[in-house]
């Protein structure tokens, strides 16, 4: 995964959505995909979509978020509605790219939002396109990237509290239309995918073991790294599977933080207690200032490293390759550990493949001060709906390929 700095941020990027600079832009999206291999990109039941824009209404896309370049694939939708969507984005993103970079961004639609705080400028944003804008907002209930495209990661309730928020005081009915989008290989990227096997052996100081099959390779780098983090952290390496193990040692950083933050350990996601010790650090940082020791300044990086490693074990479940060892899981447990272990901002790309994008039903908000659904139960439909048409469509590319 790509480490990301976590902090308050100096400013807050928005939208200056121009329809201009969004069409002109459409040739560099698409050198950028055609960049990365992705031939083709299937668009499924997009009347969903349509439909509820045609009616006029506030709408919020939520889409899995698997692999970098998803949102350039999905603004293929807007290519093809001829409508530009806003896109609420990490505040990472835009301070760690050029002030064109920005620029282009903002005038494409997105908007910077702070996840680890309460950003009300973000909020009053989202809130202020879902109730009076023709364009709809898309929010990625993920939150990060993980790299398990069959397999969606608990997502989080922020989308369904902004919608609900949003819709508790608009003139106009707003739905979040959940989406599914999946990218398959075309090719066999096993020469590429073994190459890059053995720069992660050597990077380990082990002989390449190219003899061997490359699920292997990649199990037995994963076992090796594993050991070493526990070895690091808990004194020893651990038996037991795989889950397990990555379970346990995620736990045991996590219980750490928060006994040291006083955090009580209420949330059960893994994200969303990374959250919270997260927002803690930067709380101190932010009323400590310049008063903070160096030892304190050590400690609180420290810590921070420590989340981006309990995130790092997050997104390895570990029994993810072992149930369906396909061409896209190699890949991309590859990609992660591309990511993690050589340092690269991006994966590699390992030869032709396929995305497709299927829009899902939409899933109304009750209207005004009506009591009739909770975030929590608008999220768990958003990740039924998402994950069964990730299943479906799974299940019709193994078919296809059959014939």
């Amino acid at each position: 995964m790509n480490d990301q700095p976590y902090g308050i941020p100096d400013k807050h990027w928005p939208a200056k959505l121009s329809y201009w600079w969004f069409r002109a832009a459409r040739r560099l999206r698409l050198k950028a995909l055609e960049k990365q291999q992705i031939t083709d990109i299937q668009i499924e039941q997009i009347e969903n979509l349509q439909t509820a824009l045609d009616a006029g209404q506030g709408v919020m896309i939520a889409p899995n978020h698997s692999f970098h370049w998803d949102s350039y694939c999905l603004l293929t939708v807007a290519d093809r509605l001829k409508t530009p969507f806003y896109v609420m984005t990490a505040w990472q993103v835009f301070s760690q790219s050029s002030r064109f970079e920005c620029e282009s961004m903002q005038r494409c639609g997105c908007f910077s939002v702070d996840r680890e705080n309460t950003d009300i400028q973000s909020m009053k944003t989202a809130m202020d396109i879902l109730q009076h804008r023709k364009e709809p907002l898309v929010v990625f209930p993920e939150g990060d990237i993980y790299h398990t495209n069959d397999r969606l990661t608990a997502i989080r309730d922020g989308a369904a509290a902004i919608a609900l928020m949003a819709a508790r005081k608009s003139e106009r009915p707003i739905a979040i239309v959940p989406v599914a989008i999946k990218r398959w290989y075309t090719e066999d990227p096993t020469q590429s995918l073994s190459r890059l096997a053995d720069k992660i052996e050597e990077r380990l100081f082990w002989k390449p073991q190219s003899n061997k099959p490359l699920v292997d390779r990649i199990l037995t780098i994963a076992n090796g790294l594993l050991s070493l983090k526990e070895i690091e952290h808990l004194g020893h390496a651990r038996q037991g599977s795989l889950p397990e193990r990555i379970s346990s040692l995620a736990d045991s950083i996590l219980k750490s933080a928060e006994s040291k933050y006083q955090i009580p350990s209420t949330k059960p996601l893994i994200p969303e207690r990374i959250k919270e010790i997260r927002r803690k650090i930067i709380q101190q940082r932010s009323e400590q200032g310049d008063q903070a020791s160096e030892q304190q300044h050590r400690e609180w990086n420290a810590d921070m490293q420590d989340m981006f490693l309990a995130t790092q074990l997050y997104s390895y479940p570990g029994d993810y390759l072992q149930e369906h060892p396909s061409w896209e899981r190699q890949a991309e447990t590859l990609d992660k550990l591309q990511e993690d272990v050589l340092g690269a901002s991006y994966p590699s790309s390992h030869g032709r493949k396929t995305v497709s994008i299927r829009f899902g039903e939409p899933i109304a908000m009750p209207i005004g001060k009506e009591k009739k659904a909770s975030s929590e139960g608008i999220t768990s439909e958003l990740q039924r709906q998402i994950q069964s048409m990730l299943d479906a469509m799974n299940l019709h590319h193994q078919k296809s390929s059959k014939i």
